[in-house]
């Protein structure tokens, strides 16, 4: 166990899970959470050169096990301070690195209207800047955090710029009515026209090496569904179900081996994501047997951990992620979906459900 484990161990055991069950109620998380966030140094993990890639996908599974809505708010930042840390715009980086990686300002992302193909989010060069124009499917964190990287596509490039999360000229929220994590704050950004100025921009990078860099995020995605499964582990360990308890550590520990060999191929990625969403899933069923009445009921811990486990099925997917958990859900034969031009359209950081790639 690093110091950074130990630390976002104690945070889900103090801070998050006794709340979790509120937070899922009001779908508010508390300003509290994002204080000892803050303060234990995790708003800056992203920027520490330190940093072990293992502990810190060890410490999101802890810390999605004691709130998933926290962390996948929470974690959305990381992509705020890795796009700040390698600006080349000296201006932005200087007035918003530092405060970013405190936890002064907190952010959030909009990659998915890029990542789709056909591009959902598109820039087109303005007088002093660009305009975007699209929408952002699936954003979290609307209303919680201060700014947004916004990624749009202009050609075979893709432009990344550092906006306001708030509404404006050009840009309008239609926030989602959540069954799991609502507290997330999620909804769907439509642009039209918004312009940013040149000197809010970030980067401008090829479309393809755009693409291949969310793989690592992807991984880390994959550490949410994990995060639930270990702490059904745990309370199935409450519940004198030891055996069960440890069948799914060991499924747990399988699949996040599989996710790191799935950095050197996307395809053994996306299978090992779908894996843990179904083990997620079944694991809070588990929880569900074993509590009895108390699973299906208001503020047992079952039932929203089926919902959470629903949520991972479908949150940051893909379309060959899709394909493998109806097959594994199912038996049904396991056939990839494509989108077009024979590439899989939907995005990393969008959410899939059935019957439409994106919600929204």
């Amino acid at each position: 166990m690093t110091d950074l484990v130990d630390r976002a161990q104690w945070i889900a055991e103090t801070v998050l899970f006794p709340d979790a069950d509120r937070v899922d109620r009001t779908g508010v998380v508390p300003e509290s959470h994002w204080r000892v966030l803050a303060a234990e140094g995790f708003y800056g993990v992203a920027a520490r050169q330190d940093v072990d890639l293992g502990a810190m996908g060890e410490a999101l599974e802890v810390l999605a096990g004691g709130c998933l809505a926290t962390t996948f708010t929470w974690v959305q930042h990381h992509g705020v301070v890795m796009g700040l840390a390698g600006s080349d715009n000296t201006g932005l980086r200087e007035r918003f690195l530092d405060a970013a990686v405190a936890g002064r300002v907190k952010g959030g992302v909009a990659f998915a209207g890029a990542l789709a193909d056909p591009p959902r989010l598109r820039a087109e060069p303005v007088d002093g800047g660009w305009a975007f124009t699209g929408d952002g499917p699936f954003v979290s964190g609307w209303g919680t955090v201060d700014v947004l990287q916004v990624s749009g596509v202009h050609g075979d490039s893709v432009v990344n710029a550092l906006v306001d999360a708030k509404a404006a000229p050009g840009l309008t929220a239609r926030p989602f009515d959540l069954v799991a994590a609502q507290a997330t704050n999620t909804a769907r950004l439509v642009f039209d026209g918004l312009r940013v100025p040149a000197d809010r921009v970030l980067s401008t990078v090829g479309l393809q090496d755009f693409r291949a860099v969310q793989t690592f995020g992807s991984r880390l995605n994959g550490c949410l569904a994990l995060g639930v499964a270990r702490r059904c582990a745990t309370l199935l360990d409450d519940l004198d179900q030891s055996a069960a308890a440890a069948a799914v550590r060991e499924r747990v520990d399988t699949v996040r081996a599989d996710l790191d060999a799935g950095l050197g191929n996307v395809d053994a990625l996306l299978a090992a994501r779908a894996a843990g969403s179904a083990l997620a899933y079944r694991a809070a069923g588990a929880v569900v047997v074993a509590e009895g009445g108390r699973g299906v009921t208001t503020g047992g811990h079952g039932q929203r951990l089926v919902r959470e486990a629903g949520f991972t099925l479908v949150a940051a997917s893909r379309a060959a992620v899709k394909a493998a958990l109806l097959a594994d859900l199912t038996g049904a034969p396991d056939r990839p979906r494509s989108g077009r031009g024979g590439q899989d359209r939907a995005a990393m950081t969008s959410v899939e459900v059935t019957g439409s790639e994106n919600i929204g």
